[in-house]
């Protein structure tokens, strides 16, 4: 096989949510790769040589091109096909919303839902306080999901839904009973139908731990 056969190499870790959205814009993409699942407390050499971070998702690319964000990773599949629009937004203003969001859910959610999960590790606040935090957040994406029929951004999914809701169901199943109680009957309805999408599940499908010397699994890959 040619460099020019070679299909990208996914370093992916089943549960992470940023693994998960940047699988979701590679199947969505139909972009076929090389899904190597990998266990974060045994990281294998390859993707630390691939990567110092030695967080999930890497992308390899087949010239030896490295993306170790996910948010890159969504952006160059999206790059590469983009049949609904992700990318798109008619108003430019849908633009910098939709960076906005992600980037809130990125550098503020995500630190509070950290310490939300994990609580046990941050004893120096309850984790009702750090679930509070996270209700800020919760909030914004409620109001812009009833404004905007049912998306975050407009009236179809964008990058920002697909980039954010690996987060809001990891919040989910800390407390499942008081997220079902929770005042966001929107969010809860999106997450919902998010969830239940042939795309997501088709992302979430259980694959062994990667062996090095051993090819990975072919994902993705187009019809």
């Amino acid at each position: 096989m040619t460099s020019k056969e070679k299909r990208p190499v996914l370093y992916s870790f089943r549960r992470c949510p940023y693994a998960i959205r940047a699988r979701l814009a590679i199947a969505y993409a139909g972009i076929p790769v090389e899904l190597r699942e990998v266990v974060l407390k045994d990281k294998p050499a390859e993707l630390l040589a691939a990567s110092a971070k030695g967080t999930v998702p890497v992308l390899v690319l087949p010239e030896g091109r490295v993306i170790d964000e996910s948010r890159d990773i969504m952006r160059w599949a999206l790059q590469q096909a983009d049949p609904d629009g992700w990318l798109f937004c008619d108003d430019n203003d849908w633009v910098w919303e939709m960076e906005g969001l992600i980037q809130e859910n990125d550098f503020v959610f995500k630190q509070h839902l950290d310490r939300y999960k994990y609580a046990d590790r941050y004893p120096e606040r309850p984790m009702e306080y750090h679930r509070e935090q996270c209700e800020v957040t919760l909030r914004k994406l409620e109001t812009h999901l009833e404004r905007n029929g049912g998306y975050l951004v407009c009236r179809r999914p964008t990058l920002a839904d697909m980039a954010i809701f690996p987060f809001i169901r990891q919040f989910a199943h800390v407390d499942r009973t008081w997220f079902a109680q929770s005042p966001y009957p929107k969010l809860q309805h999106w997450l919902d139908n998010l969830l239940a999408s042939e795309l997501f599940r088709a992302v979430m499908d259980k694959y062994p731990r990667w062996q090095p010397g051993q090819p990975g699994v072919v994902f993705a890959q187009t019809e």
